[in-house]
C-alpha cells in the first residue's frame, strides 16, 4: 500500500512539474514575440524629430484649424517659421504681409509660399562679364561644400563654352590644391596653384595673370575656408580682393556659399563675410533630406543678399540656378 500511494504522489508531482514547464514556456515564447515588437517601437523616431516631423505646411493648416480665430494665431505662426530657420525679423515680416491677404477660407501655407517667393522675385542670376578675364570670388566656412560649389561652377561654365581658370588661393588647408585640381580635372579648367603656405594673394595674382595671357573666359578664385569669428584670417580674404583689384581685375561675383543646414547662424556669416568680401550672391549647398535652407530668407530680409545657385547633391551636375517659386513651395511644403 505505501508503494502505490508513493507511485501516486509521484505522479502527481510529475504532472505539477509538466503544468508548470508547460506555462514558462508559454510565457517565454510570448515574450519573445513582444520583445523585438518593442525594440522596433523604441528605434522608431518620435514625432517631431527629424525623420517623423510633419511638413511646416501641415504644421501651419493644422495651427489655423485649431485656432484660426485667435488673435496668438499670428504669433504662433511667426514661431513655426523661427523653428524653420527663418529667423525671428524676417517671420515677423512675412507674417505682417500673410495677414494683410489673410481672408477666411485662405489656405495660409501658400500664402507664406507665395510672401517668401515675392520676397527674391526679380533678383539677378548669376553675373559672368564679358572681360578677359571675369572673376568670380568664392568664400565660405570650412565644411560649406566651398570648393566642391567651384567645381561645379567650372563645370556650368565650361558646358556654356566658357574656357575657365582656377586659382588656388585656399592655401592653408592640407589637401585643398590637391582637391581643386580634381574638380579642375573634371570640369575641363587650367589650375594655377602654388605651395602649401603660399601667400593666397600672390597667388590670386598669379592666377589672374595666366588667366589673361590663355585669355580665359573666367577666373575663379578658391579662399581659404574660414571662421567668420577669426578677425586676421578675414583680413587676409580682403586682402587678397584688393590684390585682385590693383591688378586691374573686375570682380563680376563675390559669392558666400552657405550650408543650408547651418541655421541662423548663417546671418551672422553673411553679414561678417560681406564686410570683408562685399558678397553679391550665395549658393546654397546641401538643400537635400530635411534641410530646407530658411535661413536663406532671413539673409535676404536683413541684408538684401539674393540667392543664385542652389546645390543639392555631390555629383558634378547637382548645381542649378535658384528658383524663387520652386524654393518657396519647398520650403512651405505646399
Amino acid at each position: 500500500m505505501p508503494t502505490a500511494v508513493g507511485l501516486e504522489i509521484v505522479v502527481v508531482l510529475a504532472l505539477l512539474a509538466l503544468l508548470v514547464a508547460a506555462f514558462v514556456a508559454a510565457r517565454w515564447s510570448r515574450r519573445r514575440e513582444i520583445r523585438p515588437t518593442a525594440r522596433r517601437a523604441r528605434r522608431r523616431p518620435a514625432r517631431g524629430g527629424p525623420a517623423g516631423r510633419e511638413a511646416l505646411g501641415g504644421r501651419i493648416r493644422d495651427l489655423f484649424a485649431r485656432r484660426g480665430g485667435e488673435p496668438d494665431v499670428w504669433r504662433e505662426l511667426e514661431d513655426l517659421l523661427v523653428r524653420a530657420d527663418v529667423g525671428p525679423v524676417a517671420a515677423a515680416s512675412l507674417v505682417g504681409r500673410v495677414r494683410e491677404r489673410f481672408a477666411p477660407g485662405d489656405d495660409p501655407a501658400r500664402l507664406v509660399a507665395a510672401e517668401v517667393e515675392a520676397l527674391f522675385a526679380g533678383d539677378p542670376r548669376l553675373r559672368v562679364g564679358e572681360g578677359h578675364p571675369s572673376i568670380v570670388l568664392v568664400v565660405g566656412v570650412n565644411g560649406s561644400g566651398k570648393t566642391t560649389t567651384i567645381g561645379k561652377i567650372a563645370h556650368r561654365l565650361v558646358r556654356e563654352g566658357r574656357t575657365v581658370c582656377l586659382a588656388a588661393s585656399d592655401t592653408f588647408r592640407a589637401a585643398a590644391v590637391e582637391q581643386l585640381a580634381t574638380w579642375a580635372e573634371r570640369a575641363g579648367a587650367d589650375l594655377v596653384a602654388q605651395q602649401r603656405g603660399a601667400d593666397p594673394g600672390a597667388v590670386a595674382f598669379d592666377a589672374l595673370q595666366a588667366a589673361r595671357a590663355r585669355r580665359a573666359d573666367v577666373l575663379i578664385v578658391d579662399t581659404a575656408g574660414r571662421l567668420h569669428t577669426r578677425t586676421p584670417l578675414m583680413d587676409e580674404l580682403a586682402k587678397v580682393r584688393r590684390v585682385l583689384e590693383k591688378a586691374g581685375g573686375t570682380i563680376d561675383e563675390t559669392l558666400l556659399v552657405l550650408d543650408a543646414t547651418t541655421g541662423q547662424n548663417g546671418i551672422v556669416q553673411a553679414r561678417t563675410f560681406t564686410e570683408a568680401a562685399g558678397v553679391s550672391g550665395i549658393v546654397l549647398t546641401k538643400l537635400d533630406g530635411t534641410a530646407r535652407g530658411g535661413v536663406v530668407v532671413a539673409v535676404r530680409e536683413a541684408l538684401g543678399i539674393p540667392v543664385k545657385l542652389v546645390g543639392s547633391g555631390e555629383g558634378i551636375e547637382d548645381l542649378e540656378p535658384f528658383d524663387p517659386e520652386r524654393f518657396a513651395r519647398a520650403l512651405a511644403d505646399v
